[in-house]
């Protein structure tokens, strides 16, 4: 438990809880009907598709124990690719294969798998066991990202990822998500990935931490993980923005990744994203928060004509790191 005193400076700070971030903006903006647009990363997918927005190419959709014997047809065209509960969370059941081996499948992880193996696996996606709520589910095949290589130097394997948090369409904080050996190349926090924060105004990584102590350094290649560029920065601040418009959701955690040859593309959505980007930045969420609300209160009732472009350009010089 916080002592008074402490709990006191956190709120001085805009340090946004999960009671507050719960009834605050997830309850507040997030009608509880629109979740399946988030929860779900088929619809995600096919809804950010028909945008014309950029997702890792969908291969196939395995919904029935019956379309597991199409399975091999689907996978001959492609060497490598990633398979994925729609329902799932944390990055539980994702299955990511790098290449073949003698009629073999290659994990991220240098193991190989037979075809039954991935039937297998499949089947267990199926049965809900990876899915929010244990529901049924089914099985995504898509392209597997190949990261860029600005990544190569500050990431453990994996495919590191970018959140931002986005409040009415307006881009409040956001944090690069770097794979570890101990996350086993997944851009996991909770399973030992690093979160580090990105300027707003800028694109460039402020600092890290991991397992929630401030670091300077990857742990695995020992480059400093602060100064660093992320290219196309105005372009994922665009994406996640407009993802308000994509969902109707107010309060939303954007995940975008960084391919080497197709640029930005969007990952997945949530609703009630996490706190740890706040560590990583040093900042409060609540804060900023209430920056946007003021500014949406002031330009009310013209608040839908607000686009993209001109709440990025607010927001990029509203939350700038002043000490660049």
């Amino acid at each position: 438990m916080l002592g008074l005193k402490t709990w006191l400076a956190l709120r001085s700070r805009g340090v946004l809880g999960i009671n507050q971030r719960n009834g605050d903006l997830v309850l507040k903006y997030n009608a509880r009907h629109l979740y399946p647009l988030v929860d779900d990363k088929l619809i995600t997918k096919e809804r950010a598709m028909a945008s014309g927005m950029r997702v890792p190419e969908l291969y196939g959709v395995v919904s029935t124990e019956q379309g597991i014997k199409d399975l091999g047809a689907m996978l001959r065209p492609h060497a490598d690719f990633v398979i994925k509960p729609a329902q799932g969370a944390g990055g539980d059941g994702v299955l990511v294969i790098n290449d073949r081996f003698e009629g073999l499948y290659r994990t991220s992880g240098g193991k190989l798998l037979s075809l039954d193996d991935l039937e297998f696996h499949i089947s267990s996606i199926l049965s809900g066991i990876y899915s929010l709520g244990g529901h049924r589910d089914c099985a995504i095949i898509e392209y597997r990202v190949k990261p860029d290589p600005v990544f190569s130097a500050i990431s453990f394997e994996g495919v590191p990822d970018i959140r931002i948090i986005v409040l009415r369409g307006y881009p409040v904080m956001a944090m690069l998500r770097l794979p570890t050996r101990q996350s086993h190349g997944k851009a996991n926090l909770h399973q030992g990935a690093i979160g580090v924060g990105v300027d707003l105004a800028t694109g460039i990584t402020v600092g890290g931490t991991w397992h929630n102590l401030k670091i300077q350094r990857h742990p695995d290649t020992a480059n400093p993980v602060s100064g660093v560029q992320l290219p196309y920065w105005d372009e994922f601040m665009q994406m996640a923005s407009t993802c308000y418009e994509l969902t109707g959701l107010g309060y939303l955690g954007v995940d975008l990744v960084l391919d080497e040859a197709q640029g930005p593309m969007i990952l997945e959505l949530n609703a009630r994203p996490g706190l740890n980007i706040q560590i990583a930045n040093d900042a409060g969420l609540m804060g900023r928060c209430r920056d946007v609300e003021q500014e949406l209160a002031m330009r009310a009732p013209r608040v839908w004509g607000i686009t993209p472009r001109k709440r990025v350009a607010w927001c990029k010089q509203r939350f700038a790191v002043t000490d660049q």
